[in-house]
């Protein structure tokens, strides 16, 4: 039977309809992390060092998908728990074009920009031409690497989160498969890394447009499109945390990387790289569950059922403080296969990374808290409280750490700024849920 937003969600209802779009976001940072892999293994620590380099200020630039997905599908979704199934899809239609329109401007403007960035950012010599090649390539698809995140949440307030996770196994086995085809079997180097991506990204993008465009069985359907600024205005503010956890974790990403070759050169990028890419495989488990039930706070908030609303929040933070647990036991388990299969060919990098992982392992015990708390703001429609939890937790406080702690304790202060950030950031959002309970009626 299909679960639909307006039912009474018990533990087995909330994991079975928040399932795929975890696997989605996994799939997602796994195919992220295969040219990581295949660079590393195939093509040497410098490209490795330069891919890791570059990737946060791409990440920016791709940020906006973020904002629109989040923000357009909580509005999307109130809306259709207001009964206007009409407006909802005219509103989805305008947050896909929109956004791939802005896309197509800021892919030119970056593939411009990227040399200078890079320079600014401190690249010299190969790792600046490295880094320029491989973020030149990638920006090529980047309108539909914007439109595939947006896809991520549009599937689940479609009531399809199924259909969202065949589209996103099929970008993320495309980009394996050109992998090791371009990078492995025809030794393309970077070329051939962000070549395989740009194809991955096109297929994730522009395969749901094909579906929503189309007669579907979903709830939205592409069509007609008003310019509601009002609406844009509403989406970019309530989707203004996503945005602003992607770019400053991003910009954070660049501060980090400026002090690891401070501390420890090249192999510091380098290890910081494959620490990111584990990491996010493992945060993306908390993002897919808080994608996954973001659109059914937005459905209850907006058909005034707050008895549900509080069902809802009582059984995420439980299953949150599962899979804290669990994500924190595999972190250190996982610490030194994870670091060998990207750098065991270099046994200096290999003791680097294993000893950030270990401590770095500790943040997931608070991660998932923060992460979900700034999404159950955005699909209630309350942009602000969300961008102030994402802020806090992904820039203020990592910043500050990231500057102070390395002062005393040297690289082990970079790990650790990571978990102290996470952990502030916890007692944030519990200030947060607790003060507005009232006003929501959870």
């Amino acid at each position: 039977m299909q679960i639909q937003l307006s039912d009474k969600f018990t533990y087995g209802r909330l994991l079975r309809f928040t399932i795929p779009s975890i696997v989605m976001m996994v799939f997602t940072s796994i195919y992220g992390v295969v040219d990581g892999f295949f660079v590393s293994n195939f093509v040497g620590e410098e490209a490795f060092t330069a891919v890791n380099f570059i990737m946060p200020y791409l990440m920016i630039l791709g940020a906006i998908g973020f904002m629109f997905g989040t923000g357009g599908c909580a509005l999307i979704a109130k809306t259709l728990g207001e009964g206007n199934q009409d407006k909802a899809n005219r509103l989805f239609s305008l947050f896909v074009y929109l956004p791939f329109g802005l896309g197509i401007v800021i892919a030119i403007l970056g593939f411009f920009l990227v040399g200078p960035v890079a320079s600014l950012l401190g690249a010299e010599g190969l790792l600046l031409e490295n880094s320029i090649l491989y973020g030149r390539v990638f920006l090529l698809g980047l309108p539909f690497y914007m439109l595939q995140i947006e896809f991520q949440s549009f599937f689940v307030t479609a009531e399809k989160p199924k259909l969202g996770l065949v589209f996103t196994v099929a970008s993320g086995v495309t980009n394996i498969v050109l992998d090791a085809l371009f990078v492995g079997l025809f030794s393309w180097g970077l070329v051939g890394a962000a070549v395989a991506t740009v194809i991955s990204q096109v297929v994730g993008g522009l395969a749901p447009i094909i579906y929503f465009a189309r007669k579907n069985t979903s709830l939205l359907r592409l069509g007609r499109a008003d310019f509601d600024k009002g609406a844009i205005f509403h989406a970019c503010t309530n989707g203004s945390s996503e945005l602003m956890t992607n770019v400053s974790m991003s910009l954070v990403g660049m501060l980090y990387n400026f002090q690891l070759l401070k501390y420890e050169g090249e192999p510091g990028v380098a290890a910081y790289g494959v620490l990111m890419y584990v990491n996010f495989i493992f945060i993306s488990m908390f993002i897919g569950y808080a994608v996954g039930s973001a659109p059914i706070i937005s459905y209850n908030y907006g058909a005034g059922r707050g008895t549900e609303l509080k069902n809802v929040l009582k059984k995420s933070l439980v299953i949150i403080g599962v899979m804290s647990l669990l994500m924190f036991g595999l972190g250190e388990a996982l610490a030194t296969p994870m670091s060998m299969l990207f750098v065991g060919y270099n046994p200096s990098l290999l003791e680097l990374t294993k000893r950030g992982f270990y401590i770095c392992a500790f943040s997931f015990l608070f991660s998932g808290f923060a992460i979900f708390g700034s999404s159950f703001f955005t699909a209630l429609n309350n942009g602000p409280v969300s961008a102030i939890i994402s802020f806090l937790r992904t820039a203020v406080l990592q910043i500050i750490a990231v500057l102070v702690l390395p002062l005393w304790l040297g690289t082990d202060g970079i790990w650790l700024s990571i978990v102290l950030s996470e952990a502030l950031a916890v007692v944030v959002t519990v200030a947060f849920i607790l003060g507005k309970r009232k006003k929501y009626g959870y």
